[in-house]
C-alpha cells in the first residue's frame, strides 16, 4: 500500500512542479507573446533553472510511474 501513495506523491509533486514552471513562463509574456525580462542576468539564470526543475518534474514522474507499476505488479 506504502507504494501506491509513495507513487501518487511522486506524480502530484512532479506535475505540479511542470504547472508551476510552465504558468510562471506564461504569466511572463507581454502583449506581443514575447516572455519580458528586467536583465540578461535574470533571463538566462531563469531559463536555466527552469530547464532544471522541468528535468527533475520528468524525473519525479518517471519514478512515479515506475513505483506504480510496480505497485500494480505486486498486487495481481
Amino acid at each position: 500500500m506504502y507504494l501506491l501513495i509513495i507513487s501518487i506523491v511522486f506524480l502530484l509533486l512532479g506535475f505540479t512542479l511542470r504547472y508551476w514552471i510552465n504558468r510562471r513562463k506564461f504569466n511572463r509574456r507581454g502583449v506581443g507573446g514575447i516572455e519580458e525580462f528586467s536583465s540578461y542576468e535574470k533571463a538566462t539564470m531563469l531559463r536555466y533553472f527552469e530547464r532544471f526543475g522541468k528535468w527533475i518534474a520528468y524525473i519525479l514522474i518517471a519514478i512515479g510511474l515506475l513505483y506504480l507499476w510496480r505497485f500494480y505488479r505486486y498486487t495481481s
